[in-house]
């Protein structure tokens, strides 16, 4: 079998991954790693995620047929900045996996020699709440989109060679202009954020004179500003290489907030029933809930009394499958049951966890 060298900088959760699906189809390609840290390199290494691992970029650049730029926004410029100059191998292909892809882009046709280079942008659309190369996850990226952003380097054989190489990772793969995927990003992910980070910013100063913020805010309010933990760096990054899409989504937002704010000034209760309504139906044509959406998982919902362990016993029923997130979704109120949700990365898992859990007759399970 042909074996190629696959060049992977950049570590972390992401490039870990990507070294585990490219190694779960490919395991005769050699997989060889940078990362600035020792820390990260030796956990690659003890993993078996990549060969071998550098902490000097250039050292490896020269081998590889494929190099996966898996670092923040700003260094990954500088990369590409730094490849053009150095003795790459005829043909090699160049990709990235940032969060923004306009930025990146233009630094690849600017610095980049076409007819030496392949590149193509790449955006891995997973992710998790751990981050580092002890977090790699060989199935992070099933069923999630794993978008391409074709340039002038990018030619009739690129994208096909990229999905041959990550066909371990189980993802969905999407072609889309490179602005294009920045203004849908800077609406279904960049201002979410910046709108989790500002409702966290307005509770905590609501809470100095209002103590009780602190203790009601469960449930929805916890739904809603979850990705408010997320790491500040990445996102700073990821603002300001996104900088003209995220405005305008913050200036059309407050646009829809001063509408429902004359609905209720004016007390038009039918306006705010349609306004409840539409949110409600437009939400549900969206694939959130669907195969294939944009951090897809599958669910299952769990009817469990207010005992002890009644959690544990759920978990030990489904014993040897692999869950991907558990949560309790509870009311403020102690007189009914709560729901746990569990998240499964495939159907395959979840129909199995159902099928056991059907067994019981205490649990009321649902889809």
């Amino acid at each position: 079998m042909k074996t190629k060298t696959i060049y992977i900088a950049g570590l972390g959760l992401i490039g870990g991954s990507l070294a585990l699906g490219i190694k779960r189809d490919h395991p005769n390609y050699e997989v060889i790693g940078y990362n600035r840290s020792d820390k990260s390199r030796n956990i690659a290494l003890e993993r078996g995620l990549v060969d071998q691992a550098t902490a000097n970029f250039a050292e490896f650049a020269p081998r590889a047929d494929v190099i996966i730029l898996a670092v923040p926004i700003k260094q990954t410029i500088d990369f590409i900045k730094a490849l053009a100059d150095m003795p790459l191998k005829d043909n090699v292909l160049i990709t990235d996996a940032g969060s923004t892809k306009a930025e990146i882009v233009i630094a690849a046709e600017k610095y980049l020699d076409p007819s030496k280079v392949q590149f193509v942008g790449s955006h891995p659309m997973a992710g998790s709440h751990k981050s580092g190369a002890i977090a790699a996850d060989v199935n992070l990226f099933e069923n999630a989109y794993y978008i391409f952003t074709p340039t002038n380097l990018t030619r009739e054989t690129t994208i096909p060679e990229m999905k041959d190489l990550l066909t371990g990772l189980h993802a969905r793969f999407v072609q889309i202009e490179a602005a294009e995927h920045d203004r849908v990003t800077g609406q279904v992910s960049h201002f979410p954020h910046v709108l989790a980070a500002s409702l966290m910013e307005q509770a905590g100063d609501y809470a100095k004179d209002h103590e009780l913020t602190n203790h009601f805010a469960a449930g929805g309010f916890r739904d809603m500003t979850r990705i408010a933990e997320s790491e500040p760096g990445m996102w700073t990054s990821i603002l300001l290489s996104n900088q003209e899409a995220v405005l305008g989504r913050i200036a059309d937002f407050k646009t829809h907030l001063d509408n429902v704010a004359q609905l209720i000034s004016a007390g038009d209760a039918d306006g705010i029933w349609n306004f409840f309504n539409q949110a409600r139906l437009t939400r549900k044509a969206m694939e959130i809930h669907k195969k294939g959406g944009v951090d897809s998982g599958f669910d299952l919902y769990v009817t469990i009394p207010d005992e002890e362990d009644s959690i544990l016993k759920v978990l030990e029923v489904l014993r040897g499958i692999s869950v991907m997130n558990i949560r309790i979704n509870e009311e403020n109120r102690e007189d009914i049951n709560g729901i746990l949700q569990i998240t499964f990365k495939n159907q395959k898992d979840q129909a199995k966890a159902m099928a056991l859990l059907g067994k019981h007759e205490d649990y009321n399970v649902t889809l």
